[in-house]
C-alpha cells in the first residue's frame, strides 16, 4: 500500500461496478494469495478513492469492540499463522477463502489493554524502522562515495580503463544442471559432507543457513562447481542479482543450479566489484532473453566494468570498512530490539 508504483487505476464507470470492493482509510487488507498468504496491513489516508483485487479481503473492525492496531499487530503473530495454516487451501498454490480467514479466532481483551499493547508496539516498531532507516542511509552514503570516486558505471566521466567483468575474474562459473544435484543426492550433515549453497545464501547474505549436504564422492565429481571463501556468488533464477562474498571460515561447498559463482584476480578489490556490480545489476534483467533465468555466462563474463586504480579502489575500501563499523553497532541495536519485539508480541499473543 506505500508504494506507488503498485498503484493501478480504473474509469469512474468501471469504479462503479466494482464498488462493492472500495476500500476506506483503516480498513485491514488481508492477502488471500501467496507470498505470503495472510499478510496484513492498514490502509492509509488517501483522497483518492480506492478498490481491491480480487486477491484480498478486506477486513473492518467493530470498534467498540477491537483496536485496527491491534488487530493487525494480532495479525502478526505466530497464533494467528498457525490458525492460518489449518485454514488454507490448495498444494502447490496455497490461499485462503474469505469465509475461512472469517473463522480464524482472536483473543480479544477489553479495550483498554489493547490501547496498552499497541502503544508499547508501536514505540518497539518505531525503534526498529528508524534503525533499518539509518542503515539505509549508511548503504546511500557508500553509493554517493562510490559515485563521487569513480563516476557514473555509464558515462564513465573519469575515463577509467574499459574492461569486462570477465577480465576481472580469474572464473566465473554458473552451477551445473538441475539433473546433477538433485535432492535424492543431499545427505546428513558431518565432518565428511560439503554443503551445497543456494540462492537464498545470496539473497540473505549468510554462509550459516541451509541445509543441503553432499558426500565427498559427489563433490568430487562436481568440484567444478566448488566454491571457497572469498568467491562472490550472485542470485541468477528467479530474484536476480543478489550478492554475496563468502566469508573467512565458511563451509567448503559446491554451488548449485540457481547461483553465478565470480572468482576475482587481483585487477579489482572485491567491495568495488560488489558494489559496481550492484549499481549496474539494472542491465542485468532488462538485457537478453532470459529475465527470469541467466542461462548463459558468455553474458555475464561480456558485461562491461570500468576499472580505476588501484589507489582509488583503496581509498573506497578504507571509506566501506570505517561505515561497515558504524553499521555493525547499528546492526546490533536492531538485533536488540527486534528479540524484544518478538519477546512481547509472543507476551501479548501467544
Amino acid at each position: 500500500m506505500d508504494k506507488e508504483e503498485h498503484a493501478k487505476y480504473i474509469s469512474e464507470a468501471t469504479f462503479e461496478e466494482l464498488k462493492c470492493t472500495e476500500i476506506f482509510p483503516g480498513d485491514i487488507l488481508i492477502s488471500r494469495l501467496p507470498d505470503p498468504v495472510g499478510r496484513a496491513c492498514i490502509v492509509p489516508d488517501k483522497e483518492e478513492r480506492m478498490i481491491t483485487a480480487v486477491d484480498c479481503s478486506i477486513c473492518r473492525v467493530k470498534n467498540d469492540l477491537i483496536d485496527t492496531h491491534y488487530l493487525c499487530y494480532y495479525l502478526q503473530s505466530n497464533q494467528y499463522y498457525k490458525q492460518l495454516d489449518q485454514n488454507v487451501t490448495g498444494t502447490t498454490r496455497k490461499r485462503i477463502s474469505r469465509k475461512n480467514l472469517g473463522n480464524v479466532e482472536v483473543t480479544v481483551p477489553a479495550l483498554d489493554k489493547q490501547y496498552e499493547v499497541v502503544q508499547i508496539l508501536d514505540k518497539v516498531s518505531s525503534a526498529i524502522l528508524d534503525k533499518k532507516k539509518q542503515l539505509e542511509l549508511f548503504d546511500e552514503l557508500i553509493k554517493s562515495r562510490f559515485v563521487e570516486l569513480f563516476g557514473d558505471p555509464e558515462t564513465n566521466p573519469y575515463g577509467w580503463e574499459k574492461a569486462t567483468v570477465g577480465e576481472v575474474c580469474s572464473s566465473i562459473v554458473r552451477g551445473p544442471f538441475g539433473s546433477a544435484l538433485k535432492k535424492e543426492f543431499f545427505v546428513e550433515p558431518s565432518e565428511a559432507t560439503y554443503k551445497v549453497y543456494e540462492q537464498k545464501h545470496a539473497i540473505q547474505k549468510s554462509a550459516t543457513i541451509g541445509t543441503y549436504y553432499v558426500t565427498a564422492e559427489k563433490f568430487d565429481e562436481l568440484r567444478r562447481f566448488e566454491c571457497v571463501a572469498g568467491d562472490i556468488l550472485m542470485s541468477c533464477s528467479g530474484t536476480m542479482g543478489e550478492l554475496y562474498q563468502l566469508p573467512e571460515g565458511c563451509e567448503k561447498g559446491l554451488i548449485n543450479q540457481a547461483l553465478c559463482k565470480f572468482t576475482l584476480n587481483k585487477k579489482i578489490l572485491p567491495i568495488v566489484f560488489l558494489t559496481y556490480m550492484k549499481q549496474t545489476i539494472g542491465n542485468l534483467e532488462t538485457k537478453g532473453s532470459g529475465i527470469q533465468n541467466i542461462a548463459a555466462v558468455s553474458y555475464v563474463k561480456a558485461m562491461p566494468i570500468n576499472l580505476a586504480p588501484m589507489e582509488v579502489q583503496e581509498q573506497f575500501a578504507a571509506f566501506v570498512d570505517q561505515t561497515d563499523k558504524s553499521k555493525v553497532a547499528i546492526q546490533k541495536s536492531l538485533n536488540e530490539m527486534q528479540v524484544l519485539y518478538d519477546k512481547l508480541m509472543q507476551e501479548f499473543f501467544g
